[in-house]
């Protein structure tokens, strides 16, 4: 009897300790909603990707324009339902699809849908969205309980080609742009197309292509890797003096996704100062259907991120409204809370969380710009009479 006695203590005592050594990231802690709360409104929260603009534009839509300000049925997007979510701000994507070409037709349609973010939704509810185009205005809004809108180009077969038409989005609002969409352009590689051999190829990114990271960076403008091929990733990393972002990208080690990023990927972009964006699209999730991807699955992703490239490297890039498979528990804005108490019940720190949902992004933010008022001082440097 007191040996049972003595082998049931020391195999408690084993479990306990095996409990203590286990990492902070696998063991699941109890949390209340009111540390939830309080953690959550804590945060900037930044999407640095949602379609609703797609939606919203009207063209691809038979029934027309959906207005972001009630709350909707069809939509993963609406005001109300980015107050419950407790969004501070969200960059608008300006998508232009691959069936619009790589010319004229592409660079209209980008005009269109930020004109849709410009006016539909900022200038609709301007009680509710302010148009932000720096890091501080990110913040300023927050202060003032806006919702910061920001604009990012997806497809850069919008641009026609013309760094001049780049710079005319720069001027309209834009502050990232996405090399490519699923279509390869030009002058860059998609991962969307990689392995059709009907498609000509680059290689990565042509001369002209180099010439549009540098003008991105003079400008100010984040250069977005996600959708590009893996040699235009490391073409675009070499090449820009500026850190890289993935807007919507998650890991390929967890879901074999040729949108994903490689671990290799991810560590050189956070060496540079970039941060990973992560999807939320199922497919992009995992690679088992079904079940249905899961908020433990983004938890996966983001757990992942940190262990091969550290908490700086995180950050949030739903694809609301750009996708037709989202996570059970993350089905719509209003559900970040619950990736709040998922990130707090796996080990994370408020403070950590404050830097996933936010503070890394406004660091790059941050970091670009700055970028471009050093060329902006050696221009003014070289000017007549100085």
């Amino acid at each position: 009897m007191r040996s049972n006695i003595m082998r049931t203590s020391l195999i408690v005592a084993a479990l306990v300790t095996a409990l203590l050594q286990m990492p902070l990231s696998a063991q699941k802690k109890r949390i209340s909603d009111a540390e939830v709360r309080r953690v959550h409104q804590s945060a900037l929260l930044i999407d640095t990707h949602n379609d609703f603009p797609t939606e919203q534009a009207g063209h691809d839509r038979p029934t027309g324009k959906i207005d972001i300000g009630p709350r909707q049925t069809t939509t993963h997007t609406d005001l109300v339902r980015l107050r419950q979510g407790g969004v501070g701000a969200v960059f608008f994507a300006a998508y232009v699809a691959a069936n619009y070409g790589l010319g004229n037709r592409a660079y209209t349609r980008a005009q269109q849908v930020i004109d849709t973010i410009r006016y539909d939704i900022v200038e609709r509810y301007p009680n509710d969205f302010v148009l932000a185009t720096t890091a501080a205005q990110i913040e300023d809004a927050h202060k003032q309980g806006k919702i910061a809108a920001l604009i990012g180009i997806e497809g850069g077969h919008a641009i026609q080609d013309s760094l001049d038409k780049l710079r005319e989005f720069y001027g309209r609002g834009v502050r990232y742009m996405t090399l490519t969409h699923t279509n390869t352009s030009n002058w860059a590689d998609s991962s969307g197309d990689i392995n059709d051999a009907a498609i000509t190829h680059h290689n990565g990114l042509t001369d002209f292509g180099k010439d549009v990271i540098r003008e991105m960076n003079r400008l100010g403008m984040m250069v977005d890797i996600s959708h590009i091929s893996d040699k235009t990733f490391a073409d675009a990393l070499a090449v820009s003096s500026a850190p890289l972002i993935a807007s919507h990208s998650s890991c390929r080690s967890l879901s074999n996704a040729p949108r994903n990023m490689t671990d290799q990927m991810i560590v050189e972009l956070a060496k540079k100062g970039g941060v990973v964006q992560v999807n939320f699209y199922c497919n992009f999730l995992t690679n088992d259907k079904p079940p249905r991807a899961s908020l433990s699955d983004v938890v996966a992703h983001i757990d992942h991120i940190r262990q091969i490239a550290g908490i700086d490297a995180i950050g949030i890039g739903s694809d609301f409204d750009g996708i037709d498979c989202v996570p059970v528990g993350l089905e719509d804005v209003s559900k970040f809370p619950n990736l709040t108490r998922a990130l707090l019940e796996k080990g994370y720190s408020a403070g950590d969380i404050r830097k996933i949902y936010g503070g890394n992004f406004l660091r790059v933010m941050r970091s670009v710009e700055k970028v471009a008022e050093k060329h902006a001082a050696k221009t003014d440097t070289k000017a007549p009479g100085k």
